[in-house]
């Protein structure tokens, strides 16, 4: 057990929120319970993820994607109520951690999704360093990275194929993040793995020569969270759940 103040200093202190210009607030988004038993981790705020963690006993559920944004209206009504309502019934408290989770160098989504795929990391890369680049254990055709994500993700990747190099470097940085694309090209990748596609990039990637891979914003976000929440379960001996709502983005 420990409180909902010490985890929330923890969690500040270990993924550095100062270091970060997110889009949202970091930390301890609402308020529950002072005592912490479980924590339940899961990739987004969503109504399906509180009620399933409320069902599963959750004194705190971790979270990437939280409930407030910069730009967003603000009021309490519609889904927002909702998501609000079904914290403040049971007194869940929610934690989210957007940017500062992507970048965790041990936990972050960016350091486990290599893992994942057996990447080896040799830097970082992009806005906020944000990217990692490094080396699959041996180099790939274009085909067998591409397999390879099916295999790891469970969920075909949407590639558009570059010069048929031999993948040899590569980098990545989960969730919509197509538009680290050129910076990811300058660091020297034969290709690039995100969440997501847009329009420019298709192009980028047939003129440089440098594959793209959209492996799905939810599938590549997957890990950073439930990593996360089973380090600072051992550490306080808290229970620990990860909860996974299925989203096909």
């Amino acid at each position: 057990m420990t409180s909902r103040e010490e985890l929330e200093n923890y969690l500040s202190t270990l993924l550095e929120l100062e270091r970060f210009k997110d889009y949202g607030p970091n930390g301890l988004q609402v308020e529950g319970k002072p005592e912490i038993r479980k924590i339940v981790s899961g990739v987004t705020a969503s109504l399906a993820f509180i009620e399933a963690a409320a069902a599963a006993g959750a004194d705190a559920v971790l979270v990437h994607h939280g409930l407030f944004w910069r730009g967003q209206d603000g009021r309490l009504n519609g889904w927002l109520k909702k998501r609000v309502a079904a914290l403040l019934g049971p007194d869940i408290n929610l934690f989210a951690y957007h940017l500062p989770l992507d970048a965790h160098s041990e936990h972050g989504n960016n350091a486990q999704l290599g893992a994942k795929l057996k990447f080896v990391s040799e830097g970082r890369f992009g806005e906020q360093q944000l990217g990692f680049v490094g080396r699959p254990p041996q180099p790939l055709t274009g085909a067998a990275l591409s397999a390879l994500v099916q295999f790891r993700l469970g969920r075909a990747p949407t590639v558009v194929e570059g010069d048929g190099r031999p993948i040899r470097r590569v980098a990545w940085c989960t969730g919509g993040a197509q538009g680290h694309f050129e910076a990811a090209i300058a660091a020297g990748a034969d290709a690039y793995l995100t969440g997501e596609i847009s329009e420019p990039q298709a192009h980028i990637a047939r003129e440089t020569g440098v594959a793209f891979y959209a492996c799905g914003h939810h599938a590549t976000e997957r890990f950073g969270a439930p990593a996360l929440g089973a380090h600072v379960a051992q550490l306080f001996d808290l229970e620990h759940e990860f909860i996974d709502i299925d989203n096909p983005a």
